[in-house]
């Protein structure tokens, strides 16, 4: 007796990184494997029919019966087969996506059937208060998916955050699931060190139609940029925030996402001249057109995020959840609490390096977030700021 799984290698390589092959696979150059084994686990290469082919899909024969607990981590599986047993999915062991886990994860109370602002600005700060910004999935040997139900299973049943494009694909298909009016959209995110917008789309944000009026939701940009709530998308109008004063300008057919803040207060010494505070009061946030775009158009990017070396991402470990009074970072091994005095004019920065020690607890207690593995934090030279 055997068990055998068929699934594309595709998915391996984009959404599960928990499969561990210690360099008995290479993905470089797959088309050209034939055959493979790795302890138990024995490849062997067939064909591939997925839109993002890397050229082939692996069947996998498992002789440890024993060991059920590999089915119930392999959710990319399209098909799986054992003597005497039937067919199931990814779905059969997480669940199906539901709403009420959604909001339960956000601590939203209200009625889930009003489609009107009030809801939306409710949902949305909620969000933002509650799953934090942040990449640590990176920084711990876990790949980031633009696959749904992973992206649900992670946020929602797992306690963890995500960036632009876990949390607001999430967020729209709550919108969209609740009955809103919904459209995704692609955004480009300005580069400090070129002083431009990049050529390609690398933010993901949702539009939403209340009423005969169009909003901006964003709940993943992180840290003093982060709106609490929907921008209308009117041009030229100040939108004042707990952040500060936010606006949007349209030049042509893109809008430009702008903010001015308060004079930062570095309350540690230590800290008075770091790289991480931003000490420009007005400055672009990102850009973005009207274009509606699908999950499939931000897949390359997800990957070129999480492994290109200059990748703001590859640098830098991220954990940034708002909380009532502004926000709370970890930008590789600094600690920063950041409280918001708009009626002094300023925002105060409580800043620390943790120890290796802390790391653990400062996620949990001030993120809620464990990781399954052992992150490591990064913070190399690349320009971020808080």
């Amino acid at each position: 007796m055997y068990m055998r799984f068929t699934f594309c290698i595709c998915h391996l390589f984009f959404n599960a990184p928990w499969i561990r092959f210690d360099g008995a696979i290479s993905f470089q150059g797959i088309a050209g494997l034939k055959s493979a084994a790795l302890g138990n686990l024995q490849f062997k290469v067939c064909h591939c029919s997925c839109a993002q082919a890397l050229g082939c899909t692996l069947s996998l024969h498992y002789s440890d019966l024993a060991n059920d607990q590999l089915i119930q981590s392999l959710p990319y599986i399209i098909s799986q087969r054992r003597t005497s047993r039937k067919f199931f999915s990814s779905s059969d062991c997480l669940g199906k996506m539901n709403l009420e886990e959604y909001f339960q994860r956000i601590g939203f109370h209200g009625p889930s059937d009003k489609m009107d602002l009030a809801t939306l600005k409710s949902i949305h700060k909620l969000h933002v208060m509650s799953i934090p910004f942040e990449n640590l999935s990176v920084h711990c040997g876990e790949w980031i998916t633009m696959d749904l139900e992973t992206i649900f299973n992670k946020v929602v049943r797992s306690s963890r955050g995500g960036w632009c494009l876990e949390n607001n694909y999430l967020f729209g298909w709550v919108l969209r699931k609740m009955g809103f009016n919904s459209t995704m959209l692609g955004g480009r995110v300005f580069n400090t060190i070129t002083n431009d917008f990049p050529p390609g789309e690398n933010h993901l944000i949702n539009k939403v139609i209340i009423d005969g009026k169009a909003y901006i939701a964003d709940v993943s940009f992180g840290v003093s940029s982060q709106i609490w709530e929907p921008l209308e998308l009117i041009s030229g109008k100040d939108q004042p925030q707990a952040a500060g004063v936010f606006r949007l300008t349209k030049k042509e057919d893109t809008w430009i996402l702008e903010k001015t803040g308060r004079t930062p207060k570095v309350l540690n010494p230590e800290f008075a001249k770091s790289s991480l505070v931003n000490r420009k009061q007005t400055y672009q946030i990102f850009c973005f057109t009207l274009q509606p775009r699908e999950p499939e158009h931000f897949a390359e990017k997800s990957h070129t995020l999480q492994t290109n070396p200059a990748s703001l991402f590859t640098n830098k470990s991220i954990c940034s959840l708002q909380t009532p009074t502004g926000f709370k970072a970890l930008i590789g091994w600094t600690y920063s609490e950041v409280t918001y005095k708009p009626e002094e004019g300023v925002d105060l920065l409580d800043m620390r390096n943790i120890t290796e020690d802390e790391l653990d607890q400062i996620l949990k207690e001030q993120f809620n977030v464990k990781t399954q593995n052992k992150m490591k934090p990064a913070n190399k030279k690349v320009s971020y700021t808080i």
